[in-house]
């Protein structure tokens, strides 16, 4: 999380960074329960714990590319199992304690050290654009990705002095350098700290000579692989090995934090509605379906969710029996909807069993909606990168949801809007994107929507 910078005691940022949180973490504790707090054991055991859960979780690094927000999941990580240390220690001690106080306790420490590290950022950001904490560099080779770098190396916020390319080919930009074979004289000339190489455009021999030059000149050389162009939000490299391969479809739900806290979120939360709501309301919508139609309470339709997977989704039936149920999509005044089910589809409530299905795993509270396999099959064929979708867990609501794109596809560009949306979610997922959703959706639910039929 912190960083070398170009000044003495550059070394000293880490263990000042450490000692500051260990800081606010003791003197809030000492302020806040000085009667728990004054013991030998139990410091040492809160100093300690801090210590080494940091060094588990590698929570102090030395990335140039990080910002505030980039691993701040990792910093939510190292919290939580910070809590459950702090409170293992009080069992340990067998000391009495309000539970609802040490937690906001801990809430106010947590809030001290966000702030601290949102400060952090935000004057090692000044600091680059007044000119410390840089490093020079130049591109060894003309790939059809050097616009895309030169884009990173000029923000200002990341610390990079871009100088030019060097290519014995393509010289008819303004930040060409020179010829490869003029590049060592000028690296050695110029305190160049990184140098950047399209391996694509050397020859075998070259790279050798550049990494033999760097080896022997302590310069760091980063090797730049020629993907053909083909970029995706998502791609990132992995080592087989010692062979690097591009990853282009992954995405932070296939995390370990994500897939569990997303679990452990869509079961709280699946129960508390069920228990809450679902309990009282179904009996109610049960004796009012009778009144008017025949036929069961609820409606289970085959869809496809994960990797693709069928599974039979829940909801309040809103329609007469019909046999078009599991090829013809609701559309706007269909005479299969009854009145009950005008009302319900209207509010959303229809929605509300497949509460059962995110309890049983099927299914996520966020994430891109299932469709009928007749559809699934339908736009699979019609659709760039529909499929994609199903890398996650489909989800009662989704950000194609809350933009507008839910109920009936009238035409082509609905499908293909509601697609790009969900896999932009797949590849910008975080947990404050899902509690976006969730409180947008709950919101247009109130207001009603001019889809919702």
């Amino acid at each position: 999380m912190f960083y070398n910078l170009n000044i003495k005691g550059a070394p000293l940022i880490i263990p000042i960074s450490f000692g500051i949180h260990l800081l606010v973490i003791n003197v809030s504790l000492l302020l806040l329960t000085p009667e728990t707090y004054l013991d030998l054991p139990a410091i040492v055991g809160y100093n300690s714990s801090w210590l080494i859960i940091a060094s588990i979780l590698s929570f102090y690094s030395l990335e140039r590319k990080e910002r505030f927000i980039t691993r701040f999941h990792k910093f939510v990580m190292h919290y939580f199992i910070f809590t459950l240390t702090y409170f293992t220690v009080f069992s340990f001690r067998k000391v009495e304690f309000d539970l609802s106080y040490q937690l906001l306790v801990l809430s106010v420490i947590f809030f001290l050290l966000a702030i601290f590290r949102w400060i952090f950022f935000q004057l090692r950001k000044l600091y680059r654009i007044m000119g410390g904490n840089y490093v020079n560099v130049v591109v060894i080779g003309y790939g059809r990705n050097l616009l895309k770098i030169k884009k990173i190396f000029n923000r200002t916020d990341y610390g990079y002095r871009y100088l030019g390319y060097f290519d014995s080919r393509n010289e008819n930009c303004n930040d060409h350098l020179g010829k490869i074979e003029d590049c060592f004289d000028y690296i050695l000339e110029n305190r160049v700290d990184e140098i950047y190489c399209f391996v694509s455009q050397l020859s075998q021999q070259q790279v050798k000579q550049l990494i033999h030059f760097a080896d022997n000149n302590f310069k760091k050389l980063k090797l730049v692989p020629d993907n053909k162009g083909i970029h995706t939000r998502a791609m990132n490299a992995e080592l087989f090995e010692n062979i690097p391969v591009l990853n282009l479809r992954n995405s932070p739900l296939e995390l370990n934090y994500a897939r569990y806290g997303k679990r452990v979120f869509d079961i709280l939360f699946s129960l508390f509605v069920i228990l809450l709501i679902l309990s009282w309301l179904t009996p109610i919508i049960y004796l009012i379906m009778k009144l008017e139609s025949r036929g069961p309470v609820f409606f289970k339709q085959l869809r496809h969710g994960y990797n693709r997977q069928s599974f039979w989704c829940y909801k309040f039936r809103s329609m007469r029996i019909n046999t078009e149920s599991n090829s013809k999509m609701c559309v706007k005044n269909d005479c299969r909807v009854t009145r009950l089910g005008k009302f319900l589809r209207k509010t959303s409530i229809d929605e509300l069993p497949q509460f059962y299905n995110v309890l049983i795993g099927n299914m996520s509270v966020v994430g891109p909606r299932p469709h009928m396999e007749a559809h699934t099959l339908e736009y699979s064929k019609s659709v760039n990168k529909y499929l994609v979708r199903h890398y996650a867990k489909p989800g009662i609501t989704g950000l194609a949801q809350i933009k507008g794109y839910r109920g009936e596809i009238a035409k082509q560009s609905d499908i293909i809007n509601r697609t790009r949306l969900d896999i932009f979610y797949l590849e910008k997922w975080c947990p404050i994107l899902d509690f976006k959703i969730i409180y947008n959706t709950i919101y247009n639910c109130l207001k009603g929507e001019e889809n919702a039929f």
